[in-house]
């Protein structure tokens, strides 16, 4: 089987060191895993997906109700992967400077004037956005370059923001008034779109009993900012098989209703993902492999991840909606031929 690698310029990389690597940052990972779960209970999907992200360089969207953990994980991965973490807390009044910061005109002992720019939160390395549909397009908007590019515009200046840098949004679901919906374009810059679910009934009698005691567990470290950085560029070096680039290809090329060759999806989708979805699954789908143990992403991998890759990166027709058609109906047609 020829692997993508090697087209890439990858052949010459000692193959036994690769997996030598692979194997160290699987055990690192396994008990990051271990130590997350220790506060996080019932929503090993939800940190698999959001490990996947962190591991892809990429900014996850947690989609649930209030009161599921959503805070909760984001504060737990700060302090296990070693990450300067901090959270802003959105509202209708936010506006841009409160989240990348303002310059402030300050006079010295000798008269002298002169700006100097006061950073905001998201200079750090893990930003959770706590609501981010209750700020105005134009608060979110200020996220954009600072997700797509880290960095940002103050003043005619550009600052650069700490590395690795990565947004972790939660959005709720059921409540939307006074609420702004994410426009397409911050929405595709979102690597996942995670939905949060209600824990199963063994994983909250757990998490009673964990959480309403004398003593809390708290989480501990097991990783650092450069092992992340190094981890995500491990991700990118591992090679992935041609069965997998076409069913890549194939879920997210068919998922665009201009060409696709899917009735429903002509019929049902308003547009479609861009390349930007097909990028995400390659990175994604390594991650994920890691994670599991795997040297190498299968077609498996690919369906796992085709829903968090996909619903926030297509639109129903009004047709559909009225219809009753959801995006999970169609993103699994689009599943059924990827084998």
């Amino acid at each position: 089987m020829v692997e993508v690698a090697e087209r890439e310029g990858m052949a010459g990389a000692d193959p036994a060191r690769l997996v030598a690597e692979v194997e160290a940052l699987g055990a690192r990972l396994a008990r990051a895993r271990e130590a997350i779960g220790r506060v996080i209970f019932g929503q090993q999907a939800v940190i698999e997906q959001s490990l996947v992200t962190l591991l892809s360089g990429g900014h996850v969207l947690l989609v649930g109700v209030p009161g599921l953990g959503k805070t909760k994980l984001v504060e737990t991965l700060g302090v296990v992967l070693g990450l300067d973490a901090r959270r802003v807390q959105f509202t209708p009044d936010l506006m841009p400077a409160d989240i990348l910061g303002s310059e402030v005109l300050e006079e010295d002992a000798h008269g002298r004037r002169s700006f100097r720019f006061l950073r905001g939160p998201v200079f750090c390395q893990l930003l959770m956005a706590d609501e981010i549909n209750r700020a105005s397009p134009r608060t979110q908007s200020a996220l954009l370059q600072a997700m797509q590019e880290r960095r940002v515009a103050v003043g005619g200046e550009i600052h650069a923001l700490p590395a690795p840098f990565h947004v972790l949004a939660t959005q709720n679901p059921i409540e939307q008034e006074g609420t702004y919906p994410l426009p397409e374009a911050q929405l595709d810059r979102f690597l996942l779109e995670v939905e949060v679910p209600y824990p199963d009934e063994a994983a909250e009698r757990a998490m009673l009993l964990a959480t309403t005691g004398a003593r809390e567990a708290q989480p501990v470290q097991a990783m650092t900012g450069p092992e992340l950085i190094a981890a995500q560029a491990l991700i990118r070096r591992i090679p992935v098989g041609e069965q997998v680039l076409d069913a890549i290809l194939r879920l997210v090329r068919g998922a665009r209703p201009e060409v696709s060759g899917l009735e429903a999806v002509r019929r049902h989708l308003a547009w479609g993902p861009g390349p930007r979805a097909a990028q995400a699954l390659m990175l994604a789908t390594r991650a994920r492999a890691v994670l599991d143990g795997r040297l190498a992403p299968s077609v498996d991998d690919v369906a796992a991840l085709a829903e968090p890759v996909l619903r926030h990166r297509m639109a129903l027709t009004f047709t559909a909606r009225a219809d009753g058609v959801r995006i999970a109906d169609v993103i699994e047609t689009l599943k059924g031929q990827i084998g």
